[in-house]
């Protein structure tokens, strides 16, 4: 069996005593590497620039140009960089916000360890991860998207679902076991389980036998493999 990939992280956060927490946590893993540390916007853009990254843990209270601008400015560099938020705030203003920058997940200080590094690990694999006070909001936009014009083609409908979700609910809703969705689209039964948690968190359905039965509502299928 192959070794796990290590995730490369940028822990960018200004309060050096809750920084060396997490610090402590994360680096209990095997297959996570804290790459460089950072206490402001700046010098994450910085680091951004010259190292090879995975996943970016970024608090939004820091100093200097602040957090939801390091996050717009980090987009711009690399759009393809996952951005992990952890904040202490959950202001739907902010959640708009974020997800609005493209921010992949969105976390409130004070997560379990394990569930902290279970969201890393998602948004990673290429899903998202909101926390519960976000639900409500991303719940929100979703039903508007689907709602606002009836005519529109499906695989063009604004869902709060990257494109790689959507094609795994399209194979729920198609029947599809996780090992089946796995082998038809080239990536781990692991990860699909990651992406699925991911959907019924974002849909805020109970299982994906609900996931299955909105997708079919909306006409959501897959593409031909």
């Amino acid at each position: 069996m192959l070794p796990a990939k290590t995730l490369r992280i940028l822990l960018v956060e200004d309060d050096e005593l809750f920084r060396l927490g997490l610090q402590v946590k994360l680096q209990q893993e095997s297959d996570i590497e804290i790459v460089a540390e950072a206490e402001d916007g700046e010098t994450a853009l910085e680091i951004v620039k010259h190292s090879p990254l995975d996943v970016v843990l970024l608090d939004i209270g820091l100093p200097g140009i602040g957090g939801t601008e390091a996050c717009r400015q980090i987009k711009q560099l690399n759009p393809d960089l996952p951005i992990l938020v952890l904040t202490s705030h959950s202001h739907e203003s902010l959640i708009k916000r974020l997800i609005t920058l493209g921010a992949q997940g969105y976390c409130l200080k004070g997560i379990a360890a394990e569930t902290l590094i279970l969201a890393l690990r998602s948004v990673a694999a290429g899903a998202s991860w909101w926390d519960r006070a976000a639900t409500s909001e991303i719940r929100a936009k979703f039903d508007s998207a689907v709602t606002t014009d009836a005519t529109k083609n499906r695989e063009e409908l604004n869902l709060p679902l990257t494109r790689r979700e959507q094609e795994i609910l399209a194979l729920i809703a198609a029947g599809k076991s996780n090992q089946e969705i796995a082998a038809a689209l080239y990536i781990s039964a692991g990860t699909v389980r990651v992406h699925v948690h991911t959907i019924i968190q974002k849909l805020g359905v109970r299982d994906r036998t609900q996931a299955a039965v909105l997708a079919i509502q909306k006409g959501i299928k897959p593409r031909a493999l």
